[in-house]
């Protein structure tokens, strides 16, 4: 199976969907099918306005063509709906082929963060984007269910996984052991609501690792907190380890690979009571849920960290891409 999945988000940048995307990429590699991607890198580019560090593909539907011809595949999937999503969409329709689609990011609800765009103009562009579609991957039943009621079709349920290889227990305490360490991982932008957790009055250190347009306004405002820029890799698995908590106070994400990534280290989660990472947790002692955050790290902080560990073995790479593949078999049978 030879799939061309085109995706506006991917390297340089590091957000949830790159990492979905990378290691969906290398597990479908190890079943024996084959992704080739389309990128941004592919386009002329421009910084993005809202975050100038990440690139935004021009709309050039015949440097796509061009691009296309050069490649043999079977099927199409569409990751995201930026210029890269949007162009191979109508190539797509104009040659009459089939394609599915896959729902990462709760964008309407960002937009209506950072501009005055209603909410409803977006999830309408979105049931535009995604209509024509033989299917569309959700990560979470809530969602799923959320944006059934909006009127989209053709719901699929995809998971996501974590790779226990890197991400694992640590006996590694990289910001000392006096007082607990409470740790943010992700983007530094309005809508990760970064500011929620380092406005809490706890003991200890707050640790931030991360980037973004909120990075120079977060450090000046709150210089107590230790900024680490990104890490990846083994770096990033020890800060998770190193922490006593992660907290995660983002009310839009509509999954969260940094809880599932923290928990595999054996760090529980605090967080608001949110679908996203309902979905993550499903009820699990892993987790510590509350409108007031500062009760939800409290309680996190006497959670068992080798279940949180146990916990997470149960989300497998392997069968997220399984899943993948067959979502995108079952779909085209019918064609």
């Amino acid at each position: 199976m030879k799939i061309l999945l085109g995706t506006d988000a991917w390297h340089p940048q590091i957000n949830g969907v790159v990492r979905t995307l990378e290691s969906l990429c290398r597990e479908v590699s190890k079943l024996g099918s084959e992704i080739y991607l389309v990128t941004p890198a592919n386009f002329r580019t421009f910084p993005s306005p809202a975050n100038r560090t990440v690139r935004l593909a021009l709309f050039q539907p015949r440097r796509l063509l061009r691009i296309l011809r050069s490649l043999s595949f079977d099927y199409v999937h569409i990751a995201t709906e930026g210029a890269v999503g949007l162009m191979l969409r109508q190539y797509c329709l104009d040659a009459g082929s089939h394609f599915t689609t896959s729902y990462h990011t709760r964008l309407p609800e960002c937009v209506a963060l950072q501009t005055p765009i209603p909410q409803s103009w977006v999830y309408r562009f979105e049931r535009w984007f995604h209509g024509p579609a033989l299917g569309t991957m959700v990560h979470s039943p809530s969602l799923s269910v959320e944006l059934s009621s909006k009127g989209f079709r053709n719901l699929l349920p995809w998971c996501r996984g974590v790779d226990r290889q890197l991400f694992s227990p640590r006996k590694d305490r990289r910001y000392g052991d006096t007082g607990p360490v409470y740790l943010y991982v992700g983007r530094l932008t309005v809508e990760k609501n970064v500011a929620d957790f380092l406005e809490l009055g706890l003991p200890g250190k707050k640790v931030v690792v991360g980037d973004g347009p909120l990075l120079r306004r977060l450090r000046y405002r709150y210089p107590e907190a230790i900024f680490t820029g990104w890490l990846t890799g083994d770096a990033l698995a020890s800060a998770y380890s190193s922490a006593d908590v992660l907290v995660f106070p983002s009310k839009t994400d509509v999954f969260s690979n940094v809880a599932l990534e923290a928990l595999a280290c054996g760090t529980p989660v605090a967080a608001y009571p949110v679908p996203g990472i309902v979905d993550v947790t499903r009820g699990a002692p892993v987790c510590a849920l509350s409108e007031n955050l500062t009760l939800a790290v409290e309680a996190a902080l006497t959670l068992d960290r080798q279940a949180c560990s146990e916990f997470a073995v149960a989300f497998s790479p392997r069968i997220v891409a399984q899943q993948f593949l067959d979502h995108i078999r079952q779909v085209h049978s019918g064609c």
